[in-house]
């Protein structure tokens, strides 16, 4: 089964009881984050971070209390090129909820991929346009990386095949709007 667009892909394939997610995240796609607010993430924008060595994880749904891998456990790497950010991972399902994330993605219901990160100062280049603003992230800390529902940046959407048998960061809600589809990330 495969969702999602050449733009971005999460992949995973299920091989001799491991589970492997592969995902990439593209930079340079523009995305609506809200009305007016558009957002992209320039090219190795998260480098810092990776080629430092730092601790990034892979969750479920942006919490913490998910882990599904990450690079300390060494569980998952994370690479990326002027073209996008790239995952590795492998998924134990022996957790309540990488159970759950691996028989909501198999039903289809996850479908999206979504960086966590912390944009630094002078990281961003804020522009005004006709129809509202663009902010270009050039410079972030990457924390984490998502599965999820609904992506901010739907370029980075789902791809699966199951091959087995059996500094400050802040969330503002755009005023009346409590969606959060309807959020700028400052």
């Amino acid at each position: 089964m495969l969702w999602g667009s050449s733009h971005g892909a999460l992949e995973l394939r299920t091989e001799g009881g491991a589970t492997h997610l592969r995902a990439t995240f593209p930079y340079g796609v523009e995305t609506e984050l809200a009305e007016g607010r558009l957002e992209v993430v320039a090219p190795r924008a998260f480098a810092g971070r990776i080629e430092a060595g730092e601790d990034i994880h892979l969750l479920s749904g942006h919490d913490y209390n998910k882990p599904l891998a990450s690079r300390a456990a060494g569980t998952m790497q994370v690479s990326e090129t002027d073209q996008a950010l790239m995952i590795e991972a492998t998924i134990d399902g022996s957790t309540s909820w990488a159970r759950d994330f691996l028989a909501a993605h198999a039903a289809g219901l996850i479908r999206g991929l979504s960086p966590g990160f912390r944009v630094q100062n002078g990281g961003e280049r804020i522009e005004r346009r006709a129809k509202g603003l663009l902010r270009t992230v050039t410079a972030a800390a990457l924390f984490e990386v998502s599965a999820v529902t609904r992506p901010a940046y739907p370029a980075a959407q789902i791809e699966a095949r199951a091959w087995a048998v059996s500094e400050r960061s802040e969330v503002v809600s755009t005023p009346g709007q409590s969606h959060p589809l309807n959020r700028w990330r400052l």
